[in-house]
C-alpha cells in the first residue's frame, strides 16, 4: 500500500493491522531500562497512552486505541507542510468529540502538531486540507508500518534469523498468537546477546498480541 502526498484516509490499512505491526516492533525494542527512564523517550514503545516512535530527531507519532472500534493517530514529520501552510490548516476540522482534544491543542499551542487521522465507523478520515498542500507528512512517518516490507526491516536489528523469523513473528502478531516463547525463541538484543524477555512480556500484555498472555 502506498501513500500519497498528502496522505488519504484509504492510505491507512486496517487499523488493528497497522496495531499489530507497530506494536510488535515495541515489543521487540523493549527494555526495562528504558521503561525506567526518563519521560522524554525515543524509540519505538507501548505505554498507557498507547503506541508511540520518536526518533529524536525528525519525526513523532502517537498511536491510540480509545475503545469502541475508535483510534486516533497523530503526529508529525518533518515533511509536513499542515502548519507552515498559509492559512495553517485546522488539523482539527471535523473531528469527533472523543478526539484527545487536550493533548492535540497543547501540541499545537507548541507548533508541534503536523496532521491527525482517526478511525469510526469503519473508516479513516482527516480534516480537509487546501487544494495546494504539498504533504502531511503521513507517508515519511508511517510507511514503515504501512508497508509490510518496510514492517520486517524494522525488525532486523532483533531477530538475527533472516526473513523466514520476521515473517513468522509478523504473522503472530497480525493474527494476534504472539507468545513469549517464541519472542525468547527469536529475538535477539541489539547487542545480539539474551533479549529482555520480562520486558517485552510486559509489551507483549500492553498491546494485546496475544490473548493468551
Amino acid at each position: 500500500m502506498t501513500i500519497q502526498r498528502p496522505g488519504l484516509p484509504e492510505n491507512l490499512p486496517d487499523p488493528a493491522m497497522l496495531w499489530a505491526r507497530w506494536a510488535l516492533v515495541a515489543v521487540v525494542e523493549a527494555t526495562t531500562e528504558a521503561e525506567k527512564g526518563s519521560r522524554y523517550r525515543t524509540g519505538t514503545w507501548i505505554d498507557h497512552e498507547g503506541l508511540h516512535l520518536d526518533d529524536c530527531g525528525c519525526t513523532w507519532w502517537t498511536y491510540a486505541c480509545l475503545g469502541e472500534g475508535r483510534y486516533v493517530l497523530y503526529g508529525e514529520d518533518e515533511s509536513s507542510d499542515c502548519k507552515w501552510h498559509e492559512p495553517p490548516v485546522d488539523m482539527l476540522a471535523g473531528g469527533p468529540d472523543w478526539l484527545p482534544y487536550e493533548e492535540l491543542r497543547d501540541r499545537l499551542a507548541g507548533n508541534e502538531l503536523g496532521c491527525v487521522y482517526w478511525y469510526e465507523n469503519g473508516a479513516w478520515a482527516r480534516a480537509p486540507y487546501p487544494e495546494d498542500l504539498k504533504d502531511d507528512g503521513l507517508d515519511c512517518g508511517m510507511s514503515r508500518f504501512v508497508e509490510r516490507d518496510q514492517a520486517h526491516r524494522l525488525l532486523d536489528e532483533y531477530v538475527g534469523y533472516g526473513r523466514p523469523a520476521r515473517e513468522l513473528l509478523m504473522d503472530h502478531a497480525e493474527r494476534r498468537r504472539l507468545t513469549p516463547e517464541l519472542l525468547a525463541e527469536h529475538v535477539s538484543s541489539l547487542e545480539g546477546g539474551a533479549p529482555d524477555l520480562p520486558a517485552m512480556t510486559r509489551a507483549l500484555r500492553r498491546a494485546g498480541l496475544d490473548a493468551q498472555v
